[in-house]
């Protein structure tokens, strides 16, 4: 990732990164890599995209919001 105010910043994937440290990674005890993968994974298949409401999309989940935007 870039600098701040650098036109290759990428605001969107900083988000998501915040918002999984603070939703899952700071208050997991993961015990190895592969541990933390899946982990990582299951969150972002069975929570982040298929029931976390997300405001910028009307505070629908992503799943919902692909639906009904084919």
């Amino acid at each position: 990732m870039s600098r701040k105010g650098n036109p290759y910043d990428n605001a969107l994937m900083e988000f998501f990164y915040k918002t999984i440290k603070r939703e899952l990674i700071n208050d997991a005890n993961f015990t190895s890599i592969n541990q933390a993968q899946l982990e990582i994974f299951k969150y972002i298949e069975t929570y982040y995209n298929t029931k976390r409401l997300h405001s910028a999309l009307s505070y629908q989940s992503l799943k919902d919001f692909e639906k009904q935007h084919p």
